[in-house]
């Protein structure tokens, strides 16, 4: 074939340190979820929706030919960590804020692609019944991957 081509539908998910609420203004949470948006574009990534809480982010995202998915959230995690301190004012929560070191991150067929559209648009009310232990727990047990409980919190 001349030509490579790829369909590579991703859902991550990762928290912040220690799963802090560092997000829980309405309006950073935005402003990081666009900040976010921009990084995966400049990457050649598009991400369909990002949403999530205070604690954490889901991003779906479909994943350029030429970017391995390591160093692709390396990036966005770095890049969005450094930019939230540099709008949040010298005595600012936000100037602590970091991103969990761990990620987890799912492929999504193209069939079930609105479906977790849905579900990341839908965080907010999604987590009035499940903790985020617990979402990310049955995931991992909805992708059959295999994991160690004492790893999966810092």
């Amino acid at each position: 074939m001349p030509q490579s081509l790829s369909l590579l539908w991703t859902h991550v998910i990762f928290s912040t340190k220690k799963r802090h609420p560092f997000l829980t203004d309405p309006l950073i949470r935005q402003r990081m979820h666009a900040y976010l948006a921009s990084i995966c574009q400049a990457q050649q990534c598009q991400a369909v929706i990002i949403g999530g809480t205070a604690d954490h982010v889901h991003l779906l995202l479909n994943l350029h030919k030429n970017r391995a998915l390591s160093t692709f959230i390396e990036q966005l995690k770095k890049s969005s960590s450094k930019w939230i301190k540099t709008i949040a004012s010298p005595n600012d929560h936000l100037q602590l804020f970091y991103w969990q070191k761990g990620y987890g991150a799912f492929s999504v067929s193209q069939s079930n692609v609105q479906i977790v559209k849905h579900y990341i648009a839908n965080q907010e009310k999604h987590h009035l019944k499940q903790s985020f232990q617990e979402e990310l727990r049955a995931l991992l047990n909805q992708h059959a991957m295999t994991y160690h409980e004492a790893y999966l919190w810092d």
